[in-house]
């Protein structure tokens, strides 16, 4: 068993990591989706590609936490389960909505994403297993109810959106500007909701382990939502001025 001194040191590091890179991810944008590229080598199902790459957040963390002490902690479970909520969403039905029509993705961008995922469903999965001690009573604290509404809202909105681009690309693989809804304030709401999602989780684990995966998940989207935005402007004429990329109103 890890230390959980060892344990912090190594989250710490794996943050401060994100943040080291975060400046870097503003002149970068991963070659999948609207920035897709085949120069990065060999090339896979894009619908395989998201099973595999979204997978170890739903193994590994299973694995870690229910390897723990704390599988019959009654916020652990909780917690367990809003964790499995977006996963299984993400992985086993998410990919099974989007119209690939024979799309690929890079196995490169596939392997980062394994990567990733590893490292924050085992930091997340291990704490909630072996070294949360939350007592029935924090259900009521402040810290995880507010929590649990921004994670809610969250999914809400990822759900919300991801509707909206499935109705556009229902008949025609073509771009479209999205319309309606939180789409008439910001262009990227999936990635506002996301972030949403685990800037709530953070608040409902109040742990290291969560605030981590909420910092990489800015350090990801954040840029991206930036470089969508500026594909929305420059391939559409009449995209909305007012709209901002990520945070309405502000960014």
């Amino acid at each position: 068993m890890i230390s959980e001194h060892t344990f912090n040191t190594a989250v710490t590091g794996w943050m401060l990591s994100g943040i080291i890179i975060f400046g870097l991810l503003f002149k970068f944008t991963a070659p999948y989706g609207k920035f897709i590229s085949n120069k990065w080598g060999a090339m896979v199902n894009n619908r395989v590609g998201w099973i595999v790459m979204e997978a170890p957040p739903l193994l590994l963390f299973s694995f870690f936490f229910f390897w723990g002490n704390n599988s019959g902690n009654i916020v652990c479970l909780v917690l367990y389960l809003f964790w499995m909520m977006h996963y299984l969403n993400r992985d086993l039905i998410f990919p099974f909505r989007i119209k690939t029509g024979g799309k690929k993705m890079p196995a490169a961008i596939m392997s980062f994403a394994i990567i990733f995922n590893g490292f924050n469903a085992f930091f997340n999965g291990y704490f909630l297993g072996f070294f949360a001690n939350y007592t029935v009573s924090w259900l009521l604290d402040p810290r995880f109810i507010v929590g649990a509404a921004v994670f809610i809202s969250g999914f809400a909105i990822n759900i919300y959106s991801d509707n909206v681009l499935f109705r556009i690309r229902k008949n025609s693989q073509d771009y479209q500007i999205p319309r309606g809804g939180i789409y008439e304030l910001i262009s990227c709401p999936n990635y506002f909701g996301e972030i949403l999602e685990w800037t709530g989780f953070a608040m409902m684990s109040w742990s290291l382990a969560g605030l981590s995966f909420c910092v990489w998940t800015i350090v990801n989207l954040l840029p991206r939502a930036v470089a969508n935005h500026k594909w929305y402007r420059k391939h559409f004429p009449d995209y909305p001025a007012k709209r901002k990329a990520l945070v309405p109103f502000l960014l």
